[in-house]
């Protein structure tokens, strides 16, 4: 496991990122950890937050979702995918809203349900998850927000240069949505157990996350066609997170978050991206050896070798 933890942190550093990591077999609860507890900026992480926060609703009856929401073009909050980029009205149910949100990462789509259920929701489940580590600061309007108003008149040409990033408030833990790498494992433990919601809506809220579109960070370490991915991505400038559940057919169960920074303020940052699948990979392979395990963890199940 010690190897392991060194490959991961090499790895990190190979790609120029500050790494920060927790991954966790589901069932056994052996895990591995680097940086588990250090707080990180969670950016489109936290959709996920919102999306168990929707689907607890439902499961109390507090909201249908079938139910229709107006989606106007005026006052949508930005973003490159889905709702945020398009240029006319729109109708559409919260679990299609809830689908928008987390396989492009709709901003729009989030916003729109956060407008439903509330921030402060969001923040009642997570402390009642026990995620002491995890709080939604503002909505992600708010936070584009934040950004814009923090890079000044230069707008979004002045994100290149490093001084103008240094400050930008939604980078900062302390002032903006949050988490840890182990909070997020165990929300995703919880849900895939059936412990966030009833399995009902765990389905559904897993069924949603299978469906992300991006393959290029986590699902990138496990390219086999008898190994599933579902996961959640989060960008910003200079930070890469994803943070997913990969199921092997032998019945494996395996949480994982990564969450990096890095120096460079481009815009496209494949080493970052490519690093989080490297890192997972890493991490899932140690806990899957016959002696797996870290941090007081029971033993791991046999499997692949390592990357």
């Amino acid at each position: 496991m010690t190897d392991a933890l060194a490959r991961i942190h090499a790895a990190f550093a190979d790609a120029g990122v500050t790494g920060r990591l927790h991954a966790v077999d589901i069932d056994s609860g052996a895990q591995l950890g680097a940086g588990a507890d250090q707080p990180v900026c969670t950016a489109s992480v936290h959709k996920l937050c919102l999306l168990v926060t929707l689907h607890e609703q439902a499961a109390a009856g507090s909201l249908d979702l079938t139910e229709q929401v107006d989606c106007p073009p005026e006052g949508r909050t930005a973003g490159p995918t889905g709702l945020a980029a398009m240029l006319d009205g729109a109708r559409l149910s919260l679990r299609d809203l809830a689908y928008l949100m987390m396989s492009v990462s709709d901003n729009a789509a989030a916003d729109l349900l956060l407008a439903r259920v509330g921030l402060d929701a969001v923040n009642r489940t997570t402390a009642r998850l026990g995620l002491t580590g995890t709080h939604a600061v503002h909505t992600f309007g708010e936070l584009l927000a934040t950004i814009k108003e923090d890079a000044g008149p230069g707008g979004a040409r002045s994100l290149a240069d490093p001084h103008v990033v240094a400050r930008l408030r939604a980078l900062d833990p302390d002032r903006t949505n949050h988490s840890t790498p182990r909070d997020m494992t165990r929300l995703l433990a919880a849900v895939w157990r059936d412990e966030a919601c009833t399995p009902e809506h765990g389905a559904a809220i897993r069924r949603v996350l299978g469906l992300q579109v991006w393959p290029h960070r986590l699902a990138s370490g496990f390219p086999f066609d008898d190994v599933h991915v579902a996961g959640k991505t989060g960008s910003l400038p200079t930070v890469r997170n994803e943070v997913g559940v990969v199921e092997y057919p032998d019945g494996g169960r395996y949480a994982v978050a990564v969450f990096t920074r890095t120096a460079r303020t481009s815009a496209l940052q494949p080493a970052a991206d490519a690093v989080i699948g490297t890192a997972a990979r890493l991490a899932v392979d140690a806990l899957r050896a016959p002696e797996g395990g870290t941090e007081g963890g029971l033993g791991g199940r046999g499997g692949r070798g390592g990357f």
